[in-house]
Parts: structure tokens; sequence; C-alpha cells
């Protein structure tokens, strides 16, 4: 289907001046038009109450807009909320909100399930239903400002469903979408792009001339162990995925989910400080959560902190993360896009996830990822 919503900003501009023109409308109207597809959006042309009803109706012909159905949204015990998204063709994706005092960061998803199958992660469970359009994927936002209470999120990471660097074409446009000050206006120092490390798209990514931040799935300190968690590793390999952070000029973060006797061990640690001290990024420890394989066992709390001490006695920048919407499986790698009850519940931790900012202790609970 073709929709203004997959069109950047030069390009949208283009389709409709012509549009515009063929129809004999004042030029004007394009300062009308624009506005409503990202920065203040109408569900449908007919809500455009500025504009002619017979242009209203000509635009709902030739340019209906597209949208995402929410079928089931879940508010969790510390105000995390999860929203599952019906897409047009049937298919599901989930997107989580993190509130925290001013911010409020928006987790999203670039694929419709995974194709990557990370031991430790539910949503690689479901195999890859198909990649995500450039609207699709900004239109977890754009739907928050059509909500009955409109929340527009302060920051946006690419850690939902699906891995971004394997859907490149759209993504690119989405974070284009997402970022320009005509469409949704997120800075790009916002928005976080998460990956494995998928070379060619990497590279393409440090191209870009804006400072959207980068976030690698580490996970292990090298390649050996890196492979049996994440398959991968066969592809792309741990040392060349270092090798081309040198590509880009903005601080790097790791992330490493911790497993008891799998990542945690001291040795991990001097490996880990090494290579994070050399590409000078800053490591992220989130907790393993439940969904993943069975058999992997999450590290004890004080080893989160005790780990993330170990780092910073290193000289490398470490934080530990607190979960947060675990009691409705809106933690990290626990999206699976299944319809659940509000208020199923998991026993609750105290330790890892994408935002919270609070130093208690050994723990970080948050910062930007």
């Amino acid at each position: 289907m073709s929709t203004l919503l997959d069109l950047t900003p030069d390009a949208a501009r283009a389709e409709l001046t012509g549009w515009l023109a063929r129809r004999g409308d004042p030029p004007y109207r394009l300062s009308q038009l624009l506005p409503r597809l990202w920065a203040r959006p109408v569900r449908r042309w007919a809500d455009a109450s500025d504009l002619p009803v017979g242009l209203r109706e000509a635009l709902e012909a030739e340019w209906p807009l597209p949208a995402l159905a929410l079928e089931t949204r879940q508010v969790s015990r510390d105000g995390t909320e999860k929203m599952l998204w019906r897409l047009p063709d049937g298919e599901a994706i989930e997107s989580v909100l993190i509130p925290e005092g001013s911010r409020r960061t928006l987790c999203i998803s670039s694929q419709a399930g995974c194709p990557l199958r990370c031991t430790f992660c539910a949503t690689g469970t479901l195999g890859l239903k198909r990649n995500l359009e450039a609207w699709e994927i900004a239109a977890q936002v754009r739907e928050l400002l059509l909500a009955p209470q409109p929340a527009k999120p302060t920051n946006v990471v690419f850690m939902g469903m699906g891995e971004p660097l394997l859907n490149w074409p759209a993504v690119s446009t989405a974070l284009t979408l997402l970022n320009h000050p005509e469409f949704l206006g997120i800075g790009a120092r916002h928005i976080t792009v998460s990956t494995v490390g998928i070379l060619p798209s990497l590279a393409q990514l440090a191209k870009r001339p804006e400072q959207f931040r980068l976030a690698i799935s580490l996970h292990a300190p090298t390649s050996a162990a890196r492979l049996a968690l994440m398959p991968i590793e066969k592809r792309y390999r741990l040392p060349d995925v270092l090798e081309a952070l040198g590509a880009f000029r903005r601080r790097v973060t790791f992330e490493y989910v911790l497993i008891a006797g799998v990542n945690d061990r001291e040795e991990d640690l001097v490996e880990l400080a090494k290579i994070a001290k050399a590409a000078g990024a800053m490591v992220n420890l989130l907790p393993l959560h439940p969904g993943g394989a069975p058999g992997l066992v999450p590290a004890a709390p004080r080893r989160l902190g005790s780990f993330a001490a170990g780092l910073r006695r290193r000289g490398v920048e470490a934080v530990a993360r607190r979960s947060r919407g675990l009691d409705i499986a809106a933690a990290c790698g626990q999206l699976r896009a299944m319809r659940g009850d509000v208020g199923g519940e998991v026993a609750a931790e105290t330790h890892g996830d994408v935002d919270q900012a609070a130093r208690v202790g050994g723990l970080t609970h948050g910062a930007d990822a």
C-alpha cells in the first residue's frame, strides 16, 4: 500500500506539491497538510478540520492514512506500559513505554518477530514473520500522539522486537521520520539503535550525519563465548564488529545480559573491561529475564552490582539496570506479541532494564541506553 507516511519530509513535500498542483489547489495548502502526517497527526483526513471538506475527501480517496490497531494495553505496577499493536496484514508487534520523572522512553519494534534466536531472548523463539515498513516503525510513536491522552516520548530506543539493522532501508527512513523537525522532531541523541552488529548496515548507520546513539548487543566478551549465546556470531564475528565501531564519532554502549556461570565469571569481567576500554564504550548490565532458553539462570543481584563495580575499577563506565515491567512481560528480552491478561504476574525482580536514572548502592537504575 502506497502511503504518505512512508515518505521522508522532502519526498512527501514533492508528492503533495505535485498532487495539489494537478488539482488546482493553492500552494499554501501544503503547509496545512504536512503537519497532519506526523507533527500534529490526524487519524483520518476527515479530522483535519482546518481543510475544506472537498480536499479532505480527495485526500482520503487518494492518500488514506494507515494505522496500527491497539489490541492490548497493559500497565505494570511500576508504571511501565506495554502495547500490543495489530498491523494491517494481521501480524502483531509490541512496544513498551517506560516513564521516569520527566523522561518517557519508548522501546519500539522494527520487525514482527526476530530471526536471530539468541538463547536468552523470548522474541527469537517466534522466528521472523516479516520486516516492518518505515511507517509501521515510526507509527508506534504516532499512535501515542493520537491517544485520548496524548503523550509524546522524550526518548526512543530500537530495543523491541527484531534486529533493526536487518531491516535497514525501513529503519533508516524511520529514523528520519522520528528525528526531522518537521515530523516527530525527537533529537538524534535521544534515539538509540540497538544491534547485534550487522556489518553492512552498521557501516550505513555510521555514515549518517545525525548523532543517533548506538548500542551493541554484546553479551559475551569473546567470539567463542558469544557464539554459544548468539548464532549470528557465525556470520558477523565479534572482532569485526568491534573494528567497525571505529567509524562512529559518538560513544557506543555495550549491552550485556548477565547469566550465572555463563558470562559473569571474573575472567569474563576482565576481558569485557579490556574490549570496552579499547572501544571507549560504556556497559549496560542487564539481568536475565524469564522467556529465553530453559536452563539459563540469572546472575544474582549482588553479582550484578559487583560486576559493574569491577568494570568501574578498571576504568570502564558501567551501570546495572533495574527491571521495569516484569509483571507484564515487558522487560528486556520478553516481547513476544502474545495477547496477555492485564495484571498477569511474573515474579518481580529488582534489577536491570532500559531506562531509569538513580544510583542506589552498587546498582544504577537507568540512564540513557
